[in-house]
């Protein structure tokens, strides 16, 4: 007797501290928004979410608030994120016909027994029957294809907006894993605090992870990429343009971008010999958005002398990660953190 049988109205979410992807099975990614919420400070209701409330950030009058609800890949605020699951939840539903949907979310792998509980509690408060938690970086290797459920080693690396995850992982567990809370905002933040301290420049995070996504890198690139930012003077209040050059950028991220490769050697070196050599073997997948930073694959390369991978459609890891756990729940419920639990 099968356990689990996936009906179609299961949903799989990666509840990043960026963004926000939902898939529904059959129809693939249907949502991928922001993770911000827009909210009326007098009544409480709920004004915007995802891209509508991400350009409120930084702009808004007194009586509305714009919040970004994740911190470091957590819930830094509870009764936000209950409003936006509770929101996203009843717009993917209602669009696609779905009643009351079992629910994988992805989470991140250091999380608390507390936290596992608010964020099942939310997602059962917005009307999921059922409620699965997988970790991050596991669903990211499944979303990446590799084979997790196997007694062969596979080494992750999932860098997303709020925390950088490593997950060494055999026969559908994680074997040693190492969480970083430096990933995309800290290097948002570093470019915004470099502009400000070597430029005289107010810019705001919005624009310095558009500097990251353009010209950003890991190492110095052949050909010197540059842009122009606007900003604030930060000597006379007024808005002024300057051009900035990926070899700025790279020396402003440089810092995080090092802990991160730190972060990476310091889990192989706990690895079991025997996964070592698989993961020799295998190399080391790079997912979430932090992968896209230009020439990180080859520095991470060349610190730990092993191939490193972009895993297709790194934003995408996680949440296709949840979509394919549902897809195969009976083989793969042992990675599911509550499943295991249950046993």
């Amino acid at each position: 007797m099968k356990l689990f049988k996936f009906g179609n109205k299961d949903i799989g979410i990666d509840l990043g501290t960026a963004n926000i992807l939902v898939t529904v099975k059959d129809k693939g990614i249907v949502l991928n928004e922001p993770s911000v919420v827009a909210i009326d400070r007098k009544t409480g209701e709920i004004l915007a979410t995802g891209h509508e409330a991400k350009e409120m950030l930084g702009r808004t009058p007194n009586q509305i608030k714009a919040v970004r609800p994740m911190k470091d890949g957590v819930i830094a605020d509870f009764t936000a994120t209950q409003l936006m699951l509770k929101n996203i939840l009843k717009k993917v539903c209602t669009r696609y016909n779905i009643g009351r949907p079992r629910v994988v979310v992805g989470v991140p792998s250091g999380i608390t027994e507390v936290e596992e509980r608010a964020v099942e509690e939310s997602i059962i408060q917005a009307g999921a029957r059922e409620v699965f938690l997988i970790e991050e970086p596991m669903a990211a290797a499944i979303g990446a294809g590799l084979d997790v459920a196997e007694p062969t080693g596979n080494i992750i690396v999932d860098i997303g907006g709020g925390t950088t995850e490593v997950a060494v992982i055999s026969l559908g567990g994680i074997v040693v894993s190492h969480s970083l809370k430096v990933a995309g905002d800290e290097l948002d933040e570093d470019i915004v605090n470099y502009v400000k301290r070597e430029m005289g420049l107010a810019i705001g995070l919005t624009t310095a992870e558009q500097i990251k996504l353009q010209i950003g890198c890991a190492s110095p690139l052949m050909t010197e990429m540059s842009m122009e930012v606007r900003g604030r003077d930060l000597s006379n209040g007024l808005p002024r343009n300057i051009t900035i050059n990926s070899t700025q950028i790279e020396e402003a991220m440089r810092d995080s971008i090092n802990e991160i490769v730190e972060i990476v050697k310091a889990t192989l070196e706990k690895t079991p010999p025997e996964l070592a050599s698989d993961i020799i073997e295998k190399g080391i997948v790079l997912a979430g958005g932090g992968a896209l930073i230009k020439n990180l694959d080859k520095l991470i390369s060349s610190k730990t002398d092993m191939p490193v991978y972009v895993a297709e459609d790194p934003l995408d890891c996680v949440v296709k990660g949840t979509g394919k756990t549902l897809e195969d729940l009976e083989r793969l419920k042992t990675v599911l953190i509550n499943a295991r639990k249950k046993r």
